[in-house]
């Protein structure tokens, strides 16, 4: 991991044009600050916006990032990624966390076709891994290539549903990625993600799981997609695939989250149709020689990202600190790892990389969720934290 902490590897290949934005630990002050990353040093801009939601809710966040030089010094972005390893930490020095505090943490899903079919494929074998293996080959003998193409809510849509009613193979994952409405989900509770260089947590009980490399947006309280960064949606595969009604338990666990390594504003560098030309590349390390490669590319989403935003905010949801919004993927992993026909599932040790260029790299190392530090700074010590440092505005 240390190898993929270090600011080439880390930050956007055109970092000196990137509006860098995130958060850090501060264990002089005993709590995070927000901070901007400007000729490869962070800076803490809290004294401008003691939360990274009011700086994505200020009429102009990029002039807070771009104060960066004239706020206090944390040190190089280099020393701060190597202390971001979970392992290895100086609990005396700062390190980064996830980029985001208050914001709600949503995402979407089965926003391209080859996790839509892995969806109806879990949902069929009832989370038994054993099972995919045929179930996919007898799905896609009767789906075949019918989804591709197929803008969701349309009439093609329709009567395409009507057909595979007909064919005995509909599923309420393919209501949601063909249907008129989005599936969108809560991840977890804000303040509960993790940065990089962190554990990212499965369940000791679950037996197939995997990641979610996608890239998420940081959406304003009034619904305008200010910036993006790199997300990995952990997914405990057998869960959802036993019950639709345990995608909270498949989906939101201790460390489940992990977001990073900082939020690109969104300015004449780098821009919505960087996100919707962006490919996501997923590296995995196993702790048992194995190794995997995996694309994810946002080109082949079956919505567009701002329409995803449409259905997550606007007049009938309201999110007044903002959201950070998960886009989807299309990675599901089904190479076997251990048994022939039981397809991918993660180890304890299992290092997982996404990165893209324009947003630089996300690295993570997998633990049991009951083996990782449990969340304990919620809102209320963030506030208090923020209250005793005088950094909370009265009128």
């Amino acid at each position: 991991m240390k190898a993929q902490l270090t600011r080439a590897r880390a930050l956007p290949a055109d970092a000196d044009n990137a509006t860098l934005i995130g958060r850090a630990w501060l264990p002089q002050v005993d709590g995070p600050a927000t901070v901007a990353v400007r000729d490869g040093w962070v800076f803490d801009v809290s004294s401008a916006a003691p939360t990274v939601s009011a700086l994505l809710n200020g009429a102009d966040p990029g002039a807070i990032a771009r104060m960066a030089a004239g706020s206090s010094g944390v040190g190089p972005v280099e020393d701060l990624l190597a202390n971001s390893l979970a392992d290895t930490r100086d609990e005396r020095a700062p390190w980064l966390l996830a980029p985001c505090d208050l914001q709600a943490v949503k995402a979407s899903g089965v926003t391209f076709v080859a996790s839509l079919l892995e969806r109806v494929i879990e949902e069929q074998a009832r989370g038994d891994a054993a099972k995919a293996d045929g179930l996919r080959k007898s799905i896609l003998s009767v789906i075949g290539s019918s989804l591709h193409d197929v803008r969701p809510g349309s009439a093609e849509a329709m009567r395409l549903k009507d057909v595979l009613i007909g064919q005995g193979v509909w599923s309420q994952y393919l209501e949601v990625g063909i249907g008129p409405d989005a599936e969108i989900f809560t991840k977890c509770p804000p303040l509960a993600s993790v940065g990089t260089g962190a554990d990212v947590g499965i369940h000791p009980k679950s037996e197939w799981n995997n990641p979610e490399p996608e890239v998420v947006l940081a959406v304003s309280h009034t619904g305008k997609a200010v910036g993006a960064t790199l997300g990995n949606d952990v997914n405990l595969r057998d869960f959802e695939g036993r019950s639709a009604l345990l995608l909270g338990k498949a989906k939101d666990n201790n460390a489940s989250c992990a977001l990073g390594p900082f939020i690109r504003l969104f300015d004449e560098h780098f821009s919505m149709e960087d996100v919707r030309a962006s490919d996501l590349a997923l590296h995995i390390d196993g702790p048992d020689g194995f190794t995997f490669t995996g694309r994810s590319s946002m080109a082949e989403i079956s919505r567009d990202p701002l329409e995803i935003v449409e259905h997550t905010i606007g007049p009938h949801h309201q999110y007044p600190d903002g959201l950070m919004l998960f886009l989807g993927t299309m990675f599901a992993p089904t190479v076997d790892r251990q048994t022939p026909g039981k397809g991918f599932t993660h180890l304890v040790g299992d290092v997982v990389t996404v990165s893209t260029p324009k947003l630089g790299t996300l690295v993570n190392r997998v633990n049991h969720t009951d083996k990782i530090a449990p969340w304990t700074f919620g809102l209320s010590a963030l506030m208090e934290n923020l209250s005793r440092r005088g950094l909370l505005a009265t009128k």
